[in-house]
């Protein structure tokens, strides 16, 4: 039997009966030459070369050559003939060394060879869209299109690998710590968490919905109060939001939550679980320990609280030499700055006031000083982020300082370049603004850019992934809301504050630091925790700082609350995002790279048309009515 035009049960299954396959096309070594082996998998590549084919067969595993010789008979070269691209095909054949000059050392099987004697197309491929070659160089959306397709690229399905081994590792240990591995509901009640709710509609109450969570939150506070001290799950979360490049409608995050513990149970447990994952997938040891940062020096060094710490440049504070000095715009925006915060304290709100920050790049970084255009770029880069300008000026061979704002700071030179550990041929950057946090957040968007263009992000001297993780501690507990005129809660309102500020809560609510947690690697916020308010009194008195009143407060968290009442232990949890740490583990910069199915940047799936319209049936049967025409 060489061929099998279409193949129909019971036919297809006495066919996989006799060419079931022995093993797989990543298995062949040396030391199986001579034996007979069977093979099903997908052609990668046909050769023709004057009636030898070689055929490239494909399955999850790996590649393997396969040979149709010139003696073999005609029917079976008919069949190779046939062969195309993505054609299912079982073959039968015997192992054998590759002829010495055409081994390759870059296949794991490339020292071997199968002679075909057997050959079945188990089902045909349509001309692709694509190729399915190590990467597709396809666009995003035929690429979602044709996912199935995009998925038997070796790179989707090395990294769906990667994720089903991150998922086993993180149930391995936490498993092996005692936790256990539990559900909570997808149907919830909509509570206010940041974002929009998805909404599903109820058919046995009419003018009820149920939303999808956007994380475990409440429930896995109620396990807490329920004596289950280790929870854990790898856990499905919603949001109603804008897509982005780590984002999507639906993620997966591993929810954990602990009692009886304080912040430092949760940081160590934490650095257990990635320190267990990176070992037992990527064979990488982490430090036992990670570097912590507060939230306040994250902003001034680095101008974000996500800092990418591969690379060293830092922010500075200028603001003393441009007081002394005569650039106009940086001393107005101090005295706006100043102004507005003498106005807040009147008001009873603290804030920072006003900025001017630098940040020097090392001439020894650039492969050739920055010219003006790529210094606009940089400028360009701050105004995203509300920056009016980027100011500038460079380290002359004799250590005084040219170009750009120079001239300005006539007779500093000297104090300016000490300070700023600046030398000849560095570059000096310096962003203003009456709002600090503007200023940190435009030079820290500056700096992120610089890493990328003079890629100080890339492997180390080994020429390995390098992975820097870093903890950003003592967050605000709340930020005020100028356009609103009252506080919110920074992250959310089940947050400890810290103990030192609980009789200052209600009267300084901005100087408030809560028992807040982020994991950042490489620049990505990877998990965000903290300790939870387990004291009803306590929760009441951050409903009421945000604006929940007593009623609402209790027609919208009524549950949690009551469930206080009944002897809540101390508890706190953290919640890191599988997509977004295997994405960053397989190098990607995209979560999709890392989901079989996800949704495209407008959160749509364009390979099954979701979402869809439904008919007008189920819209009665939920008592909906659609106004306007679909979207």
């Amino acid at each position: 039997m060489f061929i099998i035009e279409y193949i129909q049960a019971p036919e297809y299954i006495e066919c996989m009966e006799l060419l079931k396959r022995t093993t797989t096309c990543g298995a062949l070594r040396k030391d199986d030459s001579g034996k007979t082996v069977i093979l099903n998998g997908w052609v990668h590549r046909k050769r023709d070369h004057g009636g030898i084919f070689f055929i490239n067969l494909r399955d999850r595993y790996g590649l393997t050559q396969t040979v149709v010789d010139q003696d073999a008979p005609e029917e079976l070269k008919a069949a190779a003939a046939e062969l195309r691209n993505e054609y299912c095909i079982a073959l039968e054949g015997t192992v054998r060394e590759r002829p010495a000059g055409m081994v390759n050392p870059g296949m794991p099987t490339g020292e071997i060879e199968v002679l075909v004697r057997h050959l079945v197309i188990l089902s045909r491929s349509e001309v692709l869209p694509f190729q399915v070659d190590e990467e597709s160089k396809a666009g995003e959306d035929l690429r979602l299109t044709y996912r199935y397709l995009d998925l038997r690229s070796t790179g989707m399905q090395n990294r769906i690998r990667l994720r089903s081994e991150v998922s086993f590792a993180v149930r391995e240990w936490m498993t092996a710590q005692g936790f256990y591995e539990i559900e909570t509901p997808t149907f919830i009640k909509s509570t206010p968490e940041g974002a929009r709710d998805y909404l599903v509609p109820s058919r046995l109450y009419p003018g009820k919905f149920y939303a999808l969570p956007q994380s475990p939150q409440l429930y896995k506070q109620i396990l807490m109060v329920a004596g289950f001290d280790k929870y854990f799950q790898i856990a499905r979360c919603y949001r109603d939001e804008e897509t982005r490049g780590d984002r999507q409608p639906e993620f997966t995050q591993i929810d954990i939550e602990m009692s009886f513990v304080g912040r430092e149970d949760v940081l160590a447990m934490t650095e257990g679980l990635m320190g267990r994952v990176f070992r037992k997938t990527l064979g990488l040891e982490l430090p036992a320990r990670f570097r912590r940062l507060t939230w306040e020096e994250a902003q001034e060094r680095y101008g974000s609280d996500k800092p990418d710490l591969r690379f060293d440049l830092t922010l500075r504070d200028f603001s003393p030499f441009a007081e002394a000095g005569e650039f106009q715009a940086f001393k107005d925006a101090l005295r706006q700055g100043e102004q507005a915060r003498q106005l807040a304290a009147e008001r009873g709100v603290s804030i920072a006031g006003g900025a001017v920050k630098a940040l020097t790049v090392p001439a020894s970084l650039m492969p050739s000083p920055y010219s003006r255009k790529q210094i606009e770029e940089l400028e360009a880069q701050a105004k995203i982020y509300r920056a009016k300008g980027l100011a500038w000026m460079k380290v002359g061979e004799g250590g005084g300082l040219e170009g750009g704002v120079s001239r300005f700071f006539a007779g500093q030179e000297g104090a300016i370049v000490s300070a700023l550990d600046a030398g000849p041929g560095d570059l000096i950057l310096l962003a203003a603004d009456s709002r600090r946090a503007v200023a940190n957040t435009a030079l820290g968007a500056v700096r992120s850019k610089l890493g990328r263009d003079l890629k100080l992000t890339g492997p180390g001297p080994d020429g390995k992934s390098r992975f820097e993780f870093v903890w950003i501690v003592d967050f605000p507990m709340f930020e005020f809301n100028e356009e609103e005129n009252r506080w919110e809660a920074a992250h959310h309102m089940f947050t400890w504050p810290q103990d030192q500020y609980h009789t200052t809560l209600e009267s300084d609510p901005g100087s408030v630091k809560g028992d807040l947690y982020d994991l950042v690697l490489n620049g990505f916020e990877l998990a965000s925790g903290s300790i939870r308010i387990h004291d009803p009194e306590l929760q009441k008195r951050v409903f009421r700082i945000v604006g929940f009143g007593p009623e609402e407060a209790e027609r919208r968290f009524g549950f949690l609350t009551e469930a206080f009442k009944y002897g809540a232990p101390p508890h706190g949890g953290i919640a890191p995002g599988l997509d977004r740490l295997v994405m960053i583990m397989a190098g990607e910069t995209s979560i999709k790279e890392v989901i079989a199915f996800p949704k495209n940047s407008f959160a749509a799936s364009p390979m099954d048309d979701c979402p869809g319209e439904v008919d007008q049936r189920q819209l009665d049967e939920l008592h909906l009515r659609v106004e306007g025409p679909a979207p």
